[in-house]
């Protein structure tokens, strides 16, 4: 057993590839346990300020937000990283990539504007909740400044986490100093924001100066090239939009901002497992862009991991609802436990479809699995949340992920 492990040992330590694994998966794992902390610092104090309603206020506006997000993001967040992580010792092909994604991010954010004020204009529910809706969407700005996908692409994840920590670390000092009363839930998405600003700057400033990466002037027939280029990964990533964050919309409309802050209750900690799913994600992402043939190996660390999570979140639901939240909220143990079998469905969704499929460049075959599986969860969310309110909300995503998860393995295993 010692001669097998000092082989291991020897193997890691002589392999370029291992040893730049280990290092991205500690540096995220430890942004992972500060992902932890610092929501379970902030939820049961905003719990009791601002109280449910303001909860779902918030979890509404973040729902119809992401729509315009996912525009601005346009699956950059893979494509880009799959390009640089393959051209990362080139550095002026590295400084095209880079300025090409940048500007075609900052056109499609004033697009995603211009269709937020259209849809604050027609619709009387977002014209009610104008205000917050122009503050969350603040955070794409945010997003765009602060290129996570681009440390992730050259495998320097420890930017990542210093950034990241510094972003959580303003954002929770912002909320104790000044959210003081209910009114003041406004300030969360602002604070938010301000954490990715401050960030950004950052990234921006190593990125340009220290790295020597060069932003191109844009070529509009370049910026719209690469917009197409990444229009079958932007379907994939909005289409689950249909299901997902439409489902807290619609619950919005159905059942008052109550209902969503429930909702958001119960799904609150299966946001922070799916997160750390993410960190096994995210420090695969670039490796198996250069070594596919090491996928077995992701899926079974990805397989246990997310069963253990699930698990988890399902036996400790209602001491997570009671501890971290007010009575009003305990209605989310159901909502949660149910939840709870959505983190597996997606890791193993993320496994075969994005760190499979679009890496051996099935884009459109896994663009139109997510979209049945989406589609299924949209038709059922107007029976199920019309009739059983937040519990209909869990049960049509649950499903919906469910489906796609099936038909991504089976399409996957055929490709194989």
């Amino acid at each position: 057993m010692k001669d097998k492990l000092s082989n291991i040992y020897r193997k890691v330590k002589n392999s370029k590839d291992s040893r730049t694994l280990i290092a991205n998966f500690g540096y995220l794992s430890l942004l992972q346990v500060a992902g932890y902390i610092f929501p379970l610092i902030t939820i049961p104090y905003l719990a009791r300020v601002i109280g449910v309603d303001s909860f779902g206020k918030i979890a509404f506006a973040s729902a119809v937000v992401v729509w315009f997000q996912t525009v601005a993001d346009w699956g950059f967040n893979f494509t880009a990283t799959r390009d640089v992580a393959k051209n990362r010792d080139n550095r002026e092909k590295v400084s095209e990539i880079f300025s090409n994604v940048l500007w075609a991010r900052m056109f499609l954010m004033l697009i995603s504007f211009a269709l937020l004020m259209i849809t604050i204009y027609i619709i009387p529910t977002f014209q009610e909740n104008k205000t917050i809706l122009l503050i969350s969407f603040l955070l794409i700005p945010g997003h765009i400044l602060y290129p996570d996908w681009f440390f992730q692409a050259v495998e320097r994840m420890k930017y990542i986490t210093i950034l990241n920590l510094l972003s959580k670390l303003l954002f929770t000092v912002l909320i104790f100093v000044f959210i003081k009363e209910k009114s003041d839930f406004i300030l969360q998405p602002l604070f938010n924001t301000l954490g990715f600003l401050v960030s950004g700057i950052i990234a921006m400033y190593v990125i340009l100066f220290r790295w020597k990466i060069k932003i191109i002037k844009p070529n509009i027939s370049t910026v719209l090239r690469t917009i197409k280029g990444s229009t079958d990964v932007f379907i994939n990533n909005i289409v689950p939009n249909l299901y997902n964050s439409f489902s807290v919309m619609l619950l919005g409309f159905y059942g008052g901002a109550v209902s969503n802050g429930i909702f958001d209750a119960g799904s609150k900690f299966v946001g922070i497992a799916q997160q750390f799913i993410g960190v096994i994600a995210r420090a695969f992402f670039p490796f198996l862009s250069r070594r596919l043939d090491k996928h077995n190996i992701y899926v079974q660390i990805n397989i246990y991991v997310s069963l253990i999570l699930t698990l988890i979140l399902f036996l400790l639901a209602p001491w997570l609802i009671k501890a971290f939240f007010t009575e009003e909220f305990y209605p989310g143990i159901t909502v949660l436990r149910i939840m709870s079998f959505s983190v597996f469905f997606i890791s193993i969704r993320n496994a075969y479809g994005t760190h499979y499929m679009i890496l051996k460049g099935y884009e459109k075959d896994l663009r139109n699995l997510i979209f049945y599986g989406s589609f299924v969860g949209f038709i059922l969310s107007f029976p199920l949340i019309y009739n059983f309110s937040f519990i209909g909300a869990a049960i049509n995503i649950v499903i919906a992920q469910s489906i796609m998860a099936f038909l991504i393995i089976n399409k996957a295993k055929k490709i194989k």
